[in-house]
C-alpha cells in the first residue's frame, strides 16, 4: 500500500511540475535599458517592434532605400521560399544588423513571407539572448540568418551576404538544398 501511495504522490508532483513548466510563457518584444547603449531589444521579437522608436530611425531608412534584386526575388518565389523557416539573430546595437535586417524584412515583405515561419531573436553585445537560443544555433556574429526545412538547417548568412545581396545569397542556399533534406530524412528511415 505504501508503494501505491508513494507512486501516486510522485506522479502528482510530476504532473504539477509539468503544468508549471508548460505555463511558462515566452516573453516577446522584451526591451531593456543599458548604460552603454540605451534601449535595446532582447530575445524573441515581432517585426513591428522595429517600426517603433528608437529603432524606427535606422529600420525605416534602410527598408525604404533598399533596391531589391527583382530577379533574385523571382527566383525565391519560384523556389517556394515561403515554405522554408527563417531564424534571424540580430542586435539593435549592431551596424551590420541596422543594414541587413531591414533589407531582409523588405525581401520578406515583397515575398509575402508568412510571419509564422519567421523567428527574430535580438541579442546583446555578448551575443546572448534570455532563452539561450544562440547556443543551440552556435551564433558567433550578427546578423545571422538561418534557413531551415523540416527542422534541419540548410544554410545561413553570417554577418554580411557573400554576394552583397541577401536575396542572392538566399537563392544560393536554396540551390544547395537540392532535395538534400529529403534524402537525409529517407536515410534516417532505412
Amino acid at each position: 500500500m505504501k508503494k501505491v501511495i508513494t507512486r501516486i504522490i510522485a506522479l502528482s508532483v510530476l504532473a504539477i511540475s509539468l503544468q508549471e513548466f508548460n505555463a511558462q510563457k515566452l516573453v516577446v518584444n522584451r526591451e531593456v535599458e543599458t548604460t552603454a547603449d540605451g534601449k535595446m531589444l532582447l530575445g524573441h521579437q515581432l517585426k513591428d517592434q522595429f517600426t517603433k522608436e528608437p529603432y524606427a530611425d535606422w529600420y525605416q531608412k534602410e527598408f525604404n532605400e533598399y533596391a531589391l534584386d527583382q530577379k533574385a526575388v523571382s527566383e525565391l518565389r519560384k523556389d517556394k521560399f515561403n515554405s522554408y523557416n527563417l531564424i534571424v539573430f540580430m542586435g539593435t546595437w549592431c551596424e551590420d544588423s541596422h543594414r541587413d535586417f531591414p533589407r531582409l524584412m523588405k525581401i520578406l515583405d515583397e515575398l509575402k513571407y508568412p510571419d509564422s515561419r519567421l523567428t527574430i531573436i535580438a541579442v546583446n553585445r555578448k551575443k546572448e539572448s534570455p532563452t539561450g537560443d544562440e547556443v543551440k544555433y552556435n551564433i558567433q556574429k550578427v546578423p545571422t540568418i538561418i534557413v531551415e526545412k523540416y527542422g534541419k538547417e540548410i544554410g545561413r548568412i553570417i554577418e554580411m551576404p557573400t554576394t552583397g545581396y541577401i536575396e542572392r545569397d538566399l537563392v544560393e542556399i536554396l540551390k544547395k538544398d537540392d532535395r538534400s533534406v529529403i534524402k537525409e530524412i529517407f536515410k534516417k528511415e532505412n
